[in-house]
């Protein structure tokens, strides 16, 4: 009978790629125990442990813990009982995907962003992280309350417009804070609002405001919570009442 053979930790790291610290850890909670030299008390790796080794490894890049791996190495074959664990283990993987696509997204629009306006106020910046990892739920939102069509045409525009978008709402944002507290009436404060209601328009779409003004208050407040403001609770005033100038004396209604 052939004779297993013996590798130190040192040459079995650099045989399988796996650190040493990784090896040692591993050993300690009992995941992958090598047999131990009677008299030096090393380890010493063998071939087993290596195919050992591989399942972990197989296992890990699945997404799999260490805890789920302890059990599921132990087996020698599979059946279709491992099928409700790989399910759950897709829709993990899924889920953390879509995570990651959207932290992409957002911060490849900071960097266009950043590229374009060199600075940006913090509260801002922040605003627009947050609103791009709130989409899902403000589109679904949108669907229920109104249509999908209408819901597809917020969030599915192309690229360019979406940062022309972001570009748009950081100006904006600026001339808030900076002209926050003057009169309402200010020809100034008006002239803002009046580009902020062009960019809504543009960019949103008069039958998409119409339609948020005939929703019930209770619903609404419920949308405008996911999307998180820049501004502070006194600016968020002031701009609640030079919008309320703005539509009364131009006579727009969206109801």
């Amino acid at each position: 009978m052939e004779k297993d053979q013996y590798y130190s930790i040192g040459v079995f790291s650099k045989k399988t790629g796996v650190s040493v610290r990784t090896l040692h850890y591993y050993d300690e909670i009992g995941l992958l125990k090598p047999e131990k030299h009677p008299g030096s008390g090393h380890r010493l790796y063998t071939e087993r442990d290596e195919m050992a080794l591989q399942k972990i490894t197989c296992l890990k890049s699945l997404g799999y813990s260490l805890e789920q791996i302890r059990a599921i190495i132990k087996e020698s074959s599979f059946d279709a009982s491992l099928i409700e664990t790989l399910q759950k283990q897709k829709h993990e993987l899924e889920r953390k995907q879509e995570e990651i696509g959207t932290a992409l997204k957002a911060i490849s629009r900071m960097i266009g962003l950043l590229k374009e306006e060199e600075e940006i106020d913090g509260a801002v910046f922040m605003s627009l992280i947050n609103s791009i990892q709130t989409e899902k739920d403000q589109r679904l939102w949108i669907e229920q309350n109104m249509t999908k069509e209408l819901a597809d045409r917020l969030f599915d525009k192309p690229e360019e417009e979406m940062a022309a978008l972001d570009q748009a709402f950081i100006q904006l944002a600026k001339e808030v804070k900076r002209l926050a507290g003057k009169p309402v009436d200010d020809p100034e404060v008006q002239e803002m609002a009046d580009r902020h209601m062009k960019v809504s328009l543009q960019f949103v779409g008069a039958d998409a405001l119409s339609a948020f003004g005939s929703i019930n208050e209770a619903e609404t407040e419920k949308f405008v919570d996911q999307i998180p403001s820049p501004y502070t609770r006194q600016e968020e005033e002031w701009l609640e009442r030079v919008f309320e100038y703005y539509m009364v004396h131009n006579e727009i209604s969206f109801q």
